[in-house]
């Protein structure tokens, strides 16, 4: 029995187990049939092209797994092409018959991946919503009254609910992230130019990206990874050189009070608050920087001459055939005749200008925490209010690529009112691989689950390791925690913090008699229950953990310490002889809290 959400690493384990693709694609199929979205898919693979995919493939591969995605479904936005299935950007008129499929598509399918169909958007990728497209507005999973977040809406809603493993958007001004954070998913937006665009109907060509919808970061990494790589035949196609971020102290810029803008959504705002607290738990660094010139480079995509990019790739469409556009649609495309040539020089100059103004924060900051969107809406209210309600959406999304940056949503929780919000990590051009270690963390110890189950434990299986930067793990449970009297044992060699955490719950805790500073002692007790201690796990260069490790005495020493979530790691634990007169300090929770007590009293 499959759960509701196909992550990577379930359906892997169940192709070992003895599933088989022809399997899945006869439960996606029955997933399809009882969908109560019907607004999903403009066109769903049919049923017997399913069958055959998978029957190619087991014939083509007949190892499980032996490919990368190995029947691995998939769904992909109808501006994508897909070799077999009509194109039509929610325009029935404009419909097409590709002749191949697009690239990114075309990659996927060599890995093993099953195409189950494409999705539903806002018509052209023109909106944040998922209201604009003749075909009906797919809707939150969690409440059918809220929009879906667009324009890769049908994507989104179509992982969130298990019907795929993963699914492609494209994203302009946040139509990858954007719905993303409505259906409780991670958005992978990689940097302009990293994963190429041949066989995307453009909205705006010069900053268009193919998107990941994914369960988990690692999930939508490794996808990401199969679709990049240079192709000579896009013009805005680029050989990456990925770029690092710093391996200690990480500094996380975030929105200053002035600048934290939620349209009344005071879900969201604590969703946020939560989120930075997150940040800083894992180790971070928190740094409110300027946000003004990065939302006034936002507000030129709507508002300025790159509008005219829009009506660049639908000119000849729109001049036939003007009445088959969505209203809204229409209206902002035709928007675009407003400007001249004179017009996206300035913009242009203007964003330049602006780009030296960030800068400056890109000083102070080594990547961005920002909200994904600051609010939702109804349907009913979106459709009222259709291009207002619209840009509040795009708020904190619209200028990521402009800039040329890279970046991954991720789940942030729920509000009172059940529904998701989400924030994004936001670095420099190529900070693709840097930023998922840090967005990973993040995920799962927001503890926001997957998609639609809320509940759903991340899979250890897609956890993203850090960067191999040759540090060693260690655990650390007394006097070296953040801010006591030997941390700078682990901070003076060029140590970080990787995060704050319990051990095990059958570990137990006391205060060594006749030590200077107070240190505690950790033992391992089979059968106790107890609910685990707050340690913190550091990561040294190889050379300073010896140096480290040599010079701690008895009756301390380093072994195996097992955390709650299962993994073991190097850390301090205590011979048991020492603690036999020793005060016990378990019910505490952690030796931060027992100094606590002690400045106290």
């Amino acid at each position: 029995m499959l759960p509701t959400i196909l992550d990577l690493s379930t359906v892997r384990a169940a192709y070992q187990s003895g599933l088989t693709p022809l399997d899945l694609v006869e439960e996606v199929i029955k997933r399809r049939a009882a969908s109560r979205d019907p607004a999903i898919f403009i066109t769903a693979t049919p049923e017997e092209d399913l069958r055959s995919a998978a029957r190619d493939l087991m014939a083509r591969a007949p190892e499980p797994n032996s490919l990368a995605l190995w029947g691995i479904p998939f769904a992909v936005k109808d501006n994508i092409d897909a070799a077999g299935l009509p194109t039509t950007a929610a325009c029935p008129a404009f419909a097409y018959e590709p002749a191949a499929d697009s690239t990114v598509v075309q990659r996927l399918k060599e890995a093993g991946a099953i195409v189950i169909g494409k999705t539903n958007l806002d018509q052209f990728a023109t909106g944040l919503n998922g209201t604009r497209s003749p075909h009906g507005a797919p809707r939150s999973v969690f409440d059918p009254a809220y929009v879906s977040g667009g324009s890769s809406s049908g994507s989104a809603v179509a992982v969130a609910s298990g019907l795929a493993t993963f699914a492609l958007g494209t994203d302009t001004a946040g139509s990858g992230r954007i719905p993303a954070a409505f259906n409780n998913l991670v958005g992978i937006k990689p940097t302009p130019g990293l994963v190429p665009n041949v066989g995307v109907v453009p909205a705006c060509r010069s900053v268009d990206v193919v998107t990941v919808f994914a369960a988990t970061v690692g999930d939508g990494v490794a996808i990401r990874k199969v679709m990049e790589g240079y192709d000579a035949t896009d013009p805005f196609s680029r050989h990456a050189v990925p770029a690092v971020l710093p391996a200690t102290g990480l500094r996380i810029g975030v929105l200053e009070s002035t600048e934290r803008e939620f349209f009344g959504n005071g879900d969201i705002e604590a969703l946020y608050g939560t989120a930075i607290e997150c940040a800083k738990s894992l180790g971070a660094t928190i740094v409110p920087f300027d946000y003004a010139p990065f939302r006034q480079a936002a507000e030129l995509l709507y508002n300025g001459p790159w509008v005219a990019e829009r009506l660049a790739a639908v000119k000849d469409f729109l001049t036939s055939n003007a009445d088959d556009f969505d209203p809204t649609v229409r209206t902002i495309i035709e928007g675009a005749k407003a400007y001249d040539a004179v017009a996206a020089f300035e913009g242009k100059y203007k964003l330049e200008a602006l780009r030296q103004k960030t800068k400056a924060e890109w000083t102070k900051v080594d990547i961005l925490l920002l909200p994904t969107a600051p609010t939702t809406y109804t349907v009913e209210e979106m459709l009222a209010d259709p291009i207002v309600k619209n840009g509040h959406f795009g708020r904190y999304t619209n200028f990521v690529n402009l800039y040329d940056y890279a970046a991954i949503a991720i789940p942030a929780g729920f509000g009172h009112n059940g529904l998701p919000g989400g924030v994004t990590l936001i670095g420099p051009t190529f900070t693709d691989d840097a930023l998922a270690p840090f967005a990973d963390a993040m995920h799962r110890a927001l503890g926001a689950g997957m998609g639609k189950d809320k509940k759903a434990s991340l899979p250890e299986e897609s956890r993203v390791a850090p960067l191999d930067d040759g540090f060693v793990p260690i655990a650390v449970v007394g006097a070296h925690l953040t801010g006591m009297p030997l941390n700078h044992e682990l901070t003076g060699p060029g140590g970080y913090r990787l995060k704050t955490c319990r051990t095990a719950g059958d570990y137990r805790l006391f205060v060594l008699p006749n030590t200077v500073p107070p240190k505690p002692g950790l033992i391992r007790d089979p059968g106790f229950a107890g609910n685990g201690l707050e340690v913190e796990v550091w990561a040294l260069p190889p050379a300073a953990f010896g140096n480290f490790v040599q010079k701690i005495p008895g009756p301390l020493g380093i072994g195996k310490v097992t955390l709650e979530d299962g993994s073991s790691i190097s850390g301090f634990l205590c011979e048991a002889y020492a603690v036999a007169d020793a005060e016990e300090v378990t019910a505490l929770g952690g030796w931060r809290a027992y100094v606590g007590t002690q400045m106290a009293s």
